[in-house]
This record gives C-alpha cells, structure tokens and sequence, in this order.
C-alpha cells in the first residue's frame, strides 16, 4: 500500500510517503491506528484519507494495491 503525505502532515513525519506491504485488506480505522504506531507525532493531529483520489470513512476497506492519501485541512485566503 502507498501512503502520500501532504501539507504539515509530510513536514511532520519529514517524509513524502510510504510503501507498506500489508499482506490483508484492512479498514481506514485500521490505517490510521496503523499510523499513529508507526509515527506518533501524528496522534491529535486532524487530516481526511482519500483511498485511489475520493475521500473515505473509516470503515471503508483499503486494498493493498490502493494509494492512499493523508490530506490536513486546508486554510485559504
């Protein structure tokens, strides 16, 4: 699975992505507990997934050849 972080998200973690080789289907909850493991700096940080380019909820189920996306909120101006 291809993970891409954006925004403060990327500069939090100081990496643009990931590749992990999950060997079964999982939930984005899933994912995101996933994440909070691996980089705990995210923990309390707000930011949406989008699996494949559409936003998902976290019971949606992501496949191992998805690419998903950790997008933060975005202010405009």
């Amino acid at each position: 699975m291809r993970i891409l972080y954006f925004a403060h998200i990327r500069e939090l973690i100081n990496r643009e992505q990931d590749h992990f080789p999950f060997s079964h289907h999982m939930t984005v909850k899933e994912l995101r507990q996933h994440l909070y493991e691996t980089y705990p700096g995210l923990q309390g940080e707000k930011f949406q997934i989008a699996v494949n380019e559409e936003v998902v909820n976290d019971q949606d189920i992501i496949n191992d050849k998805d690419v998903v996306a950790l997008i933060p909120p975005v202010s405009g101006g």
